[in-house]
């Protein structure tokens, strides 16, 4: 399908929710912050920090990891010491239909904000490749629409918006000496493309190869490295944090055991206190995350059945009553603010941000809270994943997706107050979200040579999965 310019209509890429809301007064403050002032701000409630090594990461420039969303939680310890949590790091996230508009007057929004100052600055300088411009996906339409048309609106030119799903057996895009093609609507013309804004979340890596020569936002190596690869993250982030320890600074993150074998698995949860999370590393939304809190969730999951070998586990944060047992001591959910009848939900924050001439800056945020309320005592026959669980996707038995946007929880001037987050909570769940995707940044550029060609057996030394090094597409 081909978008052209002047058709952005705001109804169709924002949830009816989202579309009449008003941007909370604290969070549009948030946004607007200098970042002279983010650095003071942190740097004065956390005095062994670096303000020189915060500034220098805060203005890091991306190679690869050009836009990302981080997955957060507001935990506290048993002594009261609060912080956000980096549970994962999404390479092309969802959160634009679920943003209010920071200014009433762009009717485009952060859809415009990243076009314009993200999108359009990384494809600028293409010069080798001549041909269209492209949007590919495999889910989300309201979003993937409205980046198109806005695309269109920017650029000032169509763009093709095309479907590229993993089982497709019939393609509409190909790639032929490094050069992405879309086939037209009636599959008789065979179209060029220079660059592609991707929003691939299924296994990108098994059809859109590592070494393109259409440029591609984000290319396949940011998924890898991090950005769809639990594994690699997890070691992404524990390289980084060893660099970063001597300037005060950390990503925050469960304790996490990586490459478990399925048989492992029960010795480790019960070294963990019988609490863990266990995640196939290569899934997202929502999908290939196991809570356990009790031996049926435990025996449940041992009877299934996966197509990778290696697993990662961490530690559960649950109630402060139940939570994995780490070396550092537990960590449980604040929670929002209790509702009428007492109950008090978790809920986990998306921030989105992407990498501009400025250094890496916020996009977008919004919250997800769970489908039940958290327990103060559990037993053999509790359900963690009602109470733990907050993303919205799910996957209808035809394969499509769907989204429970009612337990979607929006940045404005209702949802916000009973999140229980003040202005210091946003600017950490910011600077952990930069501090993760940066680590993954440098993992893909590790991952890359001089040349530009991946670096098959230092990846295989990092990830050692066959079913999944089988699946990677190369060229």
């Amino acid at each position: 399908m081909i978008v052209s310019q002047n058709d952005f209509e705001p109804t169709d890429h924002w949830y009816p929710k989202a579309l009449n809301a008003t941007i909370h007064p604290m969070v549009k403050f948030f946004f607007n912050l200098d970042r002279d002032l983010i650095v003071t701000r942190y740097c004065h409630l956390h005095p062994t920090v670096s303000s020189d090594k915060l500034r220098e990461i805060l203005n890091y420039r991306c190679k690869y990891f050009q836009w990302g969303g981080a997955d957060l939680l507001n935990v506290t310890s048993s002594g009261g010491k609060r912080q956000m949590v980096v549970i994962e790091n999404n390479s092309c996230p969802s959160g634009q239909k679920s943003m209010p508009l920071l200014d009433d007057n762009d009717e485009q929004g952060s859809y415009r904000l990243m076009v314009e100052r993200t999108f359009k600055p990384y494809i600028k300088k293409i010069k080798d490749v001549k041909g269209d411009l492209a949007v590919v996906y495999d889910k989300n339409e309201i979003e993937v629409f409205g980046y198109a048309k806005v695309i269109a609106d920017v650029m000032k030119e169509p763009v093709h918006c095309v479907t590229f799903h993993k089982d497709d057996p019939d393609p509409k895009v190909f790639f032929e000496d490094g050069i992405m093609y879309v086939k037209s609507d009636d599959d008789k013309k065979l179209i060029p493309i220079r660059a592609a804004f991707r929003y691939l979340t299924q296994k990108p890596w098994n059809r859109l190869p590592l070494n393109t020569k259409t440029k591609i936002l984000n290319p396949t190596i940011v998924c890898l490295a991090g950005g769809r690869n639990k594994m690699v993250a997890a070691k992404a982030y524990d390289i980084f944090n060893a660099e970063l320890k001597p300037f005060g600074l950390k990503i925050n993150i469960p304790e996490t055991i990586w490459d478990v074998r399925k048989e492992e698995i029960p010795l480790w949860v019960n070294k963990l206190g019988g609490q863990a999370v266990i995640k196939v590393p290569y899934s997202n939304a929502g999908q290939g995350v196991y809570t356990i809190i009790n031996e049926k969730e435990l025996d449940d999951f041992m009877k299934l059945e996966f197509d990778y070998d290696l697993f990662i586990i961490q530690s559960l944060i649950g109630n402060s009553n139940w939570s994995s047992i780490t070396s550092s001591g537990k960590l449980y959910h604040v929670g929002m603010i209790p509702n009428l009848k007492n109950e008090t939900y978790i809920a986990d924050v998306r921030l989105m941000v992407s990498s501009t001439k400025k250094g890496i800056l916020p996009l977008v945020a919004y919250a997800r809270r769970a489908k039940a309320p958290l327990k103060d005592r559990i037993d053999g026959g509790s359900d963690s994943w009602e109470m733990l669980g907050t993303n919205l996707s799910y996957k209808e038995k035809d394969g499509s997706w769907g989204s429970d946007a009612k337990r979607l929880l929006l940045m404005d001037r209702r949802d916000f107050n009973k999140l229980g987050l003040g202005l210091d909570d946003l600017i950490e769940a910011y600077i952990q979200t930069v501090l993760s995707t940066v680590a993954i940044d440098k993992m893909a550029k590790t991952l890359i040579n001089t040349k530009g060609v991946f670096k098959y057996d230092l990846f295989k030394s990092l990830n050692n999965d066959q079913s999944l090094l089988d699946e990677i597409k190369i060229h």
